[in-house]
């Protein structure tokens, strides 16, 4: 066991390189934007692949937002990044994939659907407790309003 000076000492030191890390993450997603964005004017052209890559940077910043908000990331945010990244994979790549690519890559993202419809079932059904503390005292300040 740590002596209590030193375990808060190690917490201290693991959240500040966490930020860190969550800061490093967001200004590379910031500027991978910025370059795609870039690309996109110096080309005058929009297409399908760009707008799936443009979400998939947004939904990274998302992530990492809700991360420094909450102190937790939910396993959906990944799952969600991978079924657009292979979507777009599917989008960019289409004309170079045999069928059987395609099933693949097709099946992962259904698995993945299903893995989402899953995890929000047991969520929903079996609830953490911290969830249930903030619903019970959400449900009291509205009383009281």
């Amino acid at each position: 066991m740590l002596h209590p000076r030193a375990a808060n000492y190690s917490r201290r030191a693991l959240y500040y390189f966490e930020s860190a890390g969550l800061i490093v993450i967001a200004v590379a997603t910031i500027y991978a934007g910025y370059q795609e964005t870039l690309l996109m004017v110096s080309n005058a052209r929009v297409t399908l692949a760009d707008l799936l890559l443009m979400f998939l940077y947004l939904e990274i910043l998302t992530m990492v937002g809700l991360y420094f908000e909450s102190g937790k990331l939910p396993v959906r945010f990944p799952l969600y990044i991978a079924m657009v990244a292979m979507a777009r994979y599917v989008i960019v790549d289409i004309k170079e994939m045999d069928n059987i690519r395609l099933l693949g890559v097709s099946g992962s993202i259904v698995l993945i659907a299903l893995a989402v419809l899953v995890i929000r079932y047991g969520h929903v059904r079996y609830p953490y407790l911290e969830d249930l503390e903030d619903l019970e005292a959400s449900k009291d300040v509205k009383h009281r309003d």
